[in-house]
């Protein structure tokens, strides 16, 4: 049975799951947000509840109230609680389409069922694979083609979602005679031989979200856990990219329905100074409104291969400013309330501050959307 199928079966309807995970959200999530916050908490018991309850089917079962469309509407309320959980949730959903959008049949049976159950939770390590590929920095990891698979080494610095029991996807590129031979893309296990996590820096927020250093010594990796290889590789980049970019937008459009609704706290007995700050709560209702249509039919075009790639770059950096713009306006609404250490709203601003920087951050978009758009103006009409 595919992995489609079997997430048709085993989950309730879109409405259905929906109603049930703003439930699970409310019981379970909601009483440890100050602990994932303060204590770095991981929230494994709320993903692996998440997956049962529904909550990745979209990464694999597609249509108009699944697909990409229900990640993303899965991502949003989770962020309107935690924005570091949401991001651990687009982690996991990550992981699920680029085994699902592979051609290896052999990990589609027997792991990505596990991933979208919540069973076997998942990470993405591809932020230096996108950034190198664009040519904003170098591989941080490369392989070696051998017998029965790839000899990988090196160390990605910050991978999220991870944890010994885990797995995670990555990609670098083949040595051949010292020179690239092209990209490969794999499946790790994090209990796998040659491998190991390391804990890294600590972070001003989003510390809940288990992310560690990957350390590559001779890391074999046998060619049943490979999801592209180097002569696949361009194609599979084409169909992993646009989900994993705009995939992201649930968490900017959870957090600006939480700013919204701190703004409205706020108003109940401070409107009457609020009034003067410059964004208010009806434009941003507004935009909020827009976005979300906009990532709805954008999220189908992409489920139909069919979205244009600027489109996606456009509306994910619009996202990430918008959050920006509405935890600034949620911060200056509170005033010192909004300062205390307890208080969401210097959370909110914090996780806005994550949704612009994480990859792709603004600068690699508003840099990838000029690089476009002047290719395209250079050809003739």
């Amino acid at each position: 049975m595919s992995a489609s199928a079997l997430a048709e079966r085993a989950f309730p309807a879109a409405a259905d799951d929906l109603s049930a995970i703003r439930a699970l959200i409310a019981s379970s999530l909601a009483p440890k947000v100050l602990d994932i916050d303060q204590k770095a908490e991981y929230p494994e018991q709320f993903l692996r509840a998440l997956g049962a309850a529904g909550g990745y089917r979209g990464a694999a079962h597609a249509g108009p109230d699944a697909g990409l469309a229900h990640v993303i509407d899965v991502m949003d309320e989770v962020a309107r609680e935690c924005v570091s959980t949401a991001f651990t949730v687009w982690c996991q959903t990550a992981c699920a389409r680029y085994i699902q959008q592979s051609d290896n049949e052999g990990l589609k049976r027997s792991l990505l069922p596990r991933v979208l159950s919540g069973e076997r939770l998942a990470g993405t390590g591809l932020s230096n694979t996108l950034k190198s590929g664009d040519g904003i920095e170098d591989y941080r990891l490369s392989a070696v083609r051998v017998d029965g698979g790839y000899r990988v080494n090196g160390v990605l610095p910050w991978v999220s979602n991870l944890g010994p029991d885990h797995v995670f996807v990555t990609g670098c590129p083949v040595l051949r005679d010292g020179t690239q031979d092209g990209l490969m893309f794999m499946l790790i296990d994090c209990a796998q031989e040659g491998f190991r996590l390391v804990d890294c820096a600590h972070f001003v927020g989003l510390e809940g979200t288990r992310t560690l250093a990957c350390h590559f010594r001779d890391t074999f990796v046998p060619d049943a856990h490979v999801l592209a290889h180097p002569e696949q590789s361009a194609e599979y980049v084409k169909r992993i990219k646009p989900g994993m970019i705009h995939g992201q937008m649930g968490m900017g459009l959870g957090l600006v329905e939480a700013c919204i609704r701190l703004m409205e706290q706020s108003n109940r007995t401070h409107a009457h100074v609020n009034q003067y700050l410059d964004d208010q709560v009806g434009p941003l209702r507004i935009a909020l409104d827009a976005a979300r249509e906009q990532a709805r039919a954008l999220a189908l075009q992409v489920d139909a291969g069919s979205a244009d790639v600027l489109d996606i770059l456009k509306l994910r950096l619009a996202g990430g400013e918008l959050a920006l713009r509405a935890a600034q306006a949620a911060m200056l609404h509170m005033g010192a309330k909004g300062y205390l250490l307890r208080s969401p709203a210097q959370r909110r601003l914090r996780e806005a501050y994550f949704i612009a920087i994480v990859t792709p951050a603004t600068k690699h978009l508003r840099r990838e959307i000029a690089r476009i758009e002047a290719a395209r103006a250079a050809v003739p009409a």
